[in-house]
This record gives structure tokens, sequence and C-alpha cells, in this order.
């Protein structure tokens, strides 16, 4: 998620709310479970309304095309107020989250208000679930909050206490995210670096060169953090841990030759151990890996994700793109293509996070919506496998 020109940019502000006064690192890159018989729908305020349980393959089957190719989009808006634009999407039940960065984040009641009024056009639309806010929150340079978790993961690895602390962190960015209502973490990176001072390892992202100490330290994170009802997300699947310092999606495309054994002995041994641990998301990489698929980047290759995430390694959670402004999609189109793309791949979320979003828009969600719509009612893409996913998401956005 226009990792490099953000990270180089680290920006330390101070913004100070209700007295208090909160280190704010902004840096880059890419709830309630229903009962039997009814489900109650909270409001951010508070307020509880009961209606009807309805099952998620029952509601998808009555969406519109519209409102069932909104179920994959995550929308990014600008500013500290969201859109009368993004609202309408909301409401209109073509949503399936929103993501905040750093400048959406301004003192805590600002955050919280921004993501009460998300909520509430939620509840006013066809679909009655809970929209999925996310962030980046990984530690150290990563972080859209200020506050836990603080360290990075290098130096979380490092430490002789590394499983604990890898908790704490988990814990920690559970409790800060839950605090605004943010309820999805695209993190922990899973990525196993090779040689100190690579992409990953630069920007202190990795836990270790050892796969099985990257297991242990994600599964850590990941059990903590979804303890306090914020859902986490393992990535870049299969791995990003072999790019060279040079070698940025964000930027341009980026080969991995990488030998299968290797992939997945080691790029792909960590989200084994998240799986069993019951992630709820796998983020995929921009990157291209030759072993599994020639031709497509991980997150538009069926082969990656229904092959090998989904049939290999039985992931039975949601699938999420990295932010699709990234250089490496460059050759796949304008936002709409790679939107349809991905979801053809079996993506069941298209990140549209990119960073010039115009004033009062919801940027270039709208022409992924509006390219999956007409792929759907033109049978480019599937309905059946378009409500499988919805399922996926639903089931997911009822349970936080």
């Amino acid at each position: 998620m226009r990792l490099r020109a953000a990270l180089t940019l680290t920006i330390a502000a101070l913004v100070v709310a209700g007295g208090a006064t909160l280190a704010l690192t902004s840096a880059s890159h890419h709830g309630h479970r229903a009962t039997t018989g009814e489900a109650a729908t909270r409001s951010p305020a508070g307020s509880a309304t009961t209606r009807p349980a309805t099952s998620p393959a029952t509601l998808v089957r009555g969406l519109t095309v519209a409102q069932l190719a909104g179920q994959r989009i995550v929308y990014a808006y600008r500013g500290l107020v969201p859109p009368q634009a993004l609202l309408h999407r909301i409401r209109a039940g073509e949503a399936a989250g929103v993501i905040l960065f750093g400048p959406n984040i301004g003192t805590r009641q600002q955050t919280l208000t921004a993501v009460a009024e998300l909520q509430r056009a939620a509840t006013e639309s066809a679909v009655h679930a809970p929209l999925l806010i996310m962030t980046d929150q990984e530690g150290g340079l990563v972080r859209r909050l200020p506050g836990a978790p603080e360290l990075s993961e290098k130096q979380i690895g490092v430490s002789p206490d590394a499983t604990a602390l890898a908790a704490e962190a988990g814990r920690g960015a559970g409790a800060n995210l839950a605090g605004v209502g943010i309820n999805v973490n695209l993190a922990p990176v899973l990525d196993v670096f090779r040689q100190a001072g690579d992409f990953i390892d630069s920007y202190q992202r990795s836990y270790s060169m050892n796969p099985n100490l990257v297991a242990k330290l994600g599964g850590a994170f990941i059990t903590a953090q979804q303890s306090a009802g914020v859902a986490a997300t393992a990535k870049h699947f299969p791995g990003l841990g072999a790019a060279g310092a040079s070698q940025d999606t964000d930027e341009a495309s980026v080969r991995l030759d990488i030998p299968l054994r290797e992939l997945r002995s080691v790029d792909e041994r960590p989200y084994t151990t998240a799986i069993t641990d019951g992630v709820k998301l796998v983020m995929t990489s921009w990157a291209t890996y030759p072993a599994l698929d020639p031709r497509l980047p991980a997150g538009l290759s069926p082969t990656v994700i229904q092959g090998e995430l989904r049939r290999r390694l039985g992931f039975r959670g949601v699938t999420i793109t990295d932010s699709l402004a990234a250089g490496a999609l460059a050759p796949f189109g304008g936002f709409g293509e790679r939107g349809v793309l991905a979801a053809r791949a079996g993506t069941d979320l298209i990140l549209c996070s990119a960073r010039r979003v115009a004033e009062n828009s919801p940027g270039e969600g709208t022409d992924v919506l509006r390219a999956v719509t007409s792929a759907l009612a033109d049978g480019r893409l599937e309905r059946t496998s378009a409500e499988a996913a919805a399922v996926r998401t639903l089931r997911l956005r009822r349970h936080l």
C-alpha cells in the first residue's frame, strides 16, 4: 500500500484529544454475533435494534447485482469526515468496508465519530451488517493510530522474550483499534526475509529469517489480537520475504523466482500456523511467483488463491487484495479491469485504497464497483462464486 514513498516520509505529529497528547505515526503499505431467532444490530453509539435473523446465503441471493458487487469493495476517502458519496454507497448496500489511513485519523473522538457515521449508514442498508473498518497497525514504522503496538516485528523477533512480546503487541493492537471502532487490522506481516536490508527487513516488518519463528510469533499476535475482537490479516501471501531491497510492488512488477519446495517450506510455512490459529483474513501479494503462476501476480491468480491458499492450505476465511493502485498492476489495465481480474481469481475483498482520492469521493472504489457489476451482469463473473465470496465476508462482518 504505497509503502516506499510513505515510509521514507514517516511523520510524527502530536494530536491533542481530551487533554491527552497522542503521538501519531503515519506510514504506509500496503461486533456482534447473531443469536438464534434474531440478530441484534448495535450502532457505535450503543443503541440496538432487533431484526429477524437471515442467513448470509439467503441474504445474498436477494441482493441486486450492484449490491452483490459491492460486497467485495473496500473504499478509501480523503480527510477526516466520510464524504456523502461514500455514505450513499454504504446505504445502498454497495460496500463491504472502508480503510482508514493516517490522514483520516485526527483525535480519538474524531475517529470514533467518523466510524460511527460509517456504521450508521451500514445499518440503513439492505445488508444490515457492520462494515469492515480496517487499517494498518503493524507496529514500528507502520502505524496509523498512536500507541500500541509500538515495537516493530523485527524488534520483537530479536528479543529473548519474543513470544510474549508478540502476544502483547497483538493485545495492544486489538485494544487500541477496538477503542475507536476499527474491527480489522491488516497485520501481521508473515514475510520471511532472506538478507539483512532487503525490502521487508529494511522497514523492520519481518519477525525473522527463520520461518518457524515467524510462524510462532505471527500466531501469538493473531491469537491475542483476535481475542480482543479485532480480526487479523496475515500478509503478503505466499510471501514477499525474498524481494530484494529495490523490489517494491508499489512501484513496478516484481518477479520472485523461488523454487516451489522453498516457497512452500519457507514462505508459506507461517500461513499453516496462522490458518490453524484461525486467522480471519489473508492478504495476497502483487509479486509474480513463476513456480506457481508465471503470468499473473498472486492477487490476480486463481492458481495461487483457489489452488494454493484454499485447496492446498485449506484456508476458509476471507481473502483480500493489497492496494489496487500498485505499480505492479500497470500491465493489467485500469482500476476496473484490475478489480474484475481479482474477483475472477477468487479474491473476496478488493482494496481500493489509492492515496490520490478526490475530495468528497470514494476514490477508485466506484470504478471497481461499476466494472464488477457489469462483469456480473454480462456473465464474465459467475454469480455463484460472487455469492460464495459475499457469504464469507458477511459471516466475518456479523461475527465482529
